[in-house]
Parts: C-alpha cells; sequence; structure tokens
C-alpha cells in the first residue's frame, strides 16, 4: 500500500501539469496519445538510468577514479567543479538524448500517416518530459532520498530542459521544406537543454559545500524561473502567438535598463520562491498542533511577509515593463 502511495504522489503531479498544457493548446493532439508519449517518456527515464550505470561502471573501471583521481585532482572530482564535469559529460547528455529519443521515433511514425502541427511536437516533448519526470521521482521517493515536496516543486524542471529543442524540433519536422539551418537549431537547441540541465543540477548542489560556493544556490530559483518563462514564451510562439514583450526601449541604454530591471525580478521573485520553498522544509517535519504555537506562527509570518515583499516587488516590475511594452508597440 505505501508503495502505491508513493507511485500515485510520482505520477500525479506531472499528469497534472500535462493536463493544464493539454487544455491551454487548442487543437491539442487526442488526451491518449499524449499519455502515450508520457509513458514512451518514463520508459526513456529507466534507459536513461541504465545508460548512466553503464557509463560509471566503465569509466571507474577504466581509470580507477575513486582511488586514483580523474582529470584535476580527487578533491576537485569530489567538489564542485566534479559535479559539474560529471553533469556536462554523463547526465545531461545522457537524460536530454534519451527523451529526445522518445520525442523523435514515435512522432517520425506519427508523421507518416497525419500532418503534425508545431505545437502538437511541441506537446509531445512535454509529455515525454513529465513521464521522464514520473519515473525520477518514483527512483526517489522509492528509495527515500529526496521528499514528496521537493519532487512536487520540481515537476516542470524537465519540461523546461527540453522546450528548446522541442520548439526547434515541431518547426523542423512540420516544415514543407526543411532547411539546413532548421536542423542546425535542433542541435543547438539541445546543446542548451544540456547546459542549462547540467547548471541547474549544479546550482542545486551548491548548498551542500562551505561558502561562498553555497552562495551559488541562490541562482538556483532564479534561474528556474526564467526557464519557465521561456517555456511559456515557446508555447506562445509554437501556437502563432506573439510572444510577450519586456524589452522595448528606443535607446540601447534604455534596452540595458530594461534588461537589469528583468535580472533584478528574476532574483527577487525566485529568490522568493526559494523562500517559501526553505520555510516549507522548515515546516514540513511538525506535526499539525505545533504550526499553532506562538513562536512558531511569528516564525512563518516573518519569513512569509518577507518573501511575499520580494515576489510583489518583482511583480511591479514585470508589469512596469509590460506597460511599457505596450505604449511602445500601441
Amino acid at each position: 500500500m505505501v508503495d502505491f502511495f508513493l507511485l500515485l504522489w510520482a505520477v500525479m503531479p506531472p499528469i497534472l501539469l500535462l493536463g493544464y498544457y493539454y487544455c491551454r493548446v487548442p487543437n491539442a493532439p487526442p488526451l491518449l496519445r499524449l499519455l502515450l508519449f508520457f509513458i514512451i517518456g518514463a520508459i526513456s527515464g529507466f534507459c536513461a538510468l541504465s545508460l548512466e550505470w553503464i557509463f560509471e561502471t566503465v569509466f571507474n573501471w577504466l581509470v580507477d577514479w575513486q582511488h586514483q583521481g580523474c582529470f584535476v585532482t580527487r578533491r576537485c572530482t569530489f567538489g564542485l567543479v566534479g559535479v559539474a564535469l560529471r553533469q556536462l559529460v554523463e547526465i545531461g547528455p545522457i537524460e536530454e538524448g534519451c527523451k529526445l529519443i522518445g520525442v523523435v521515433v514515435p512522432t517520425c511514425y506519427l508523421q507518416r500517416r497525419y500532418r503534425l502541427l508545431p505545437a502538437t511536437i511541441f506537446l509531445f516533448t512535454i509529455a515525454v518530459a513529465l513521464g521522464f519526470t514520473a519515473q525520477e521521482n518514483w527512483i526517489y521517493l522509492f528509495h527515500g532520498t529526496a521528499s514528496i515536496l521537493d519532487r512536487s516543486i520540481g515537476t516542470p524542471v524537465h519540461a523546461m530542459f527540453s522546450a528548446p529543442w522541442g520548439y526547434a524540433l515541431g518547426i523542423y519536422i512540420s516544415s514543407r521544406i526543411r532547411l539546413h539551418r532548421h536542423k542546425k537549431l535542433v542541435l543547438w537547441a539541445w546543446l542548451n537543454a544540456v547546459i542549462c540541465h547540467a547548471l541547474v543540477n549544479v546550482l542545486s548542489s551548491a548548498w551542500r559545500y562551505s561558502p561562498p560556493l553555497r552562495y551559488l544556490s541562490y541562482g538556483l530559483f532564479p534561474l528556474l524561473l526564467w526557464m519557465f518563462w521561456r517555456l511559456e514564451q515557446l508555447l506562445q510562439k509554437v501556437q502563432g502567438k506573439p510572444p510577450i514583450t519586456l524589452i522595448s526601449g528606443y535607446t540601447p541604454q534604455h534596452r540595458y535598463w530594461q534588461r537589469g530591471l528583468v535580472m533584478f525580478a528574476l532574483i527577487l521573485g525566485g529568490n522568493a520562491i526559494f523562500g517559501l520553498f526553505i520555510l516549507a522544509r522548515q515546516l514540513s517535519p511538525l506535526r499539525l498542533s505545533q504550526l499553532f504555537d506562538t513562536e512558531i506562527m511569528w516564525f512563518m509570518l516573518r519569513k512569509i511577509s518577507l518573501n511575499l515583499i520580494f515576489g510583489i516587488l518583482a511583480w511591479i516590475i514585470y508589469r512596469y515593463l509590460r506597460h511599457s511594452a505596450r505604449r511602445r508597440y500601441f
């Protein structure tokens, strides 16, 4: 029974998010077809896990890095640089490659029978990425290496990684004339996904280290917020809708000022979410009755108020940039 509830918690958040995107796209493919891609994504997750195990087994056998050291020094291997190298060389390419194959193979089969729209292929990419997430959730929850809260918050992350190459793949496959530049766009978008994948994993590992490396973790949620924004922008473009404009200045100085505001809003908004996430992790071990203790309630109120102030400031900056763009174009 416990395993069933863990499986339910692993699968339900990605399924709900897939349903959210399914409802947002007009003329979306049948839901059963999306669920098939979701299952393919879960299978690709197990394939990626097997390939990573084989890679590490062969790599350790060849260089015996745990005893002799690897690349630079043994300290580097076990430090943040070693984590970054592992993410760039192994985790990112294998996981993004398995997801890409999980989208390309069934899509090419369907393309012979149907005329697929770019938005359809983009939805296939999201479905595969969320299926991959469900598999990853199950592995983490089954082995007790992450909490339900952590995995639920990380639900859209794989979809955000894969969004660039999903968009490029949709443009390439659905084009009547497949240009060489479209094929190159898929490759560059895939490399972008690998780098973002590695960067997110490195930043999420930084909190385990002592300062100043620990402070890198404060860049995680601003980066995730930007990637979510990019996913939404690509979803707009793939449906033929104009993307939301924030940078609309007439002069280079004005545009630099607006880019600085965007960066500041991402830092404020991302770390507001990060603060609420940390608060939720701190409160999760407590019993319900303990939450009504005066000191704990005052602590919660202070933390929530502080992070809400940061979030509201980020929202005000966003609305200001949107208003400026409307005045520029209308």
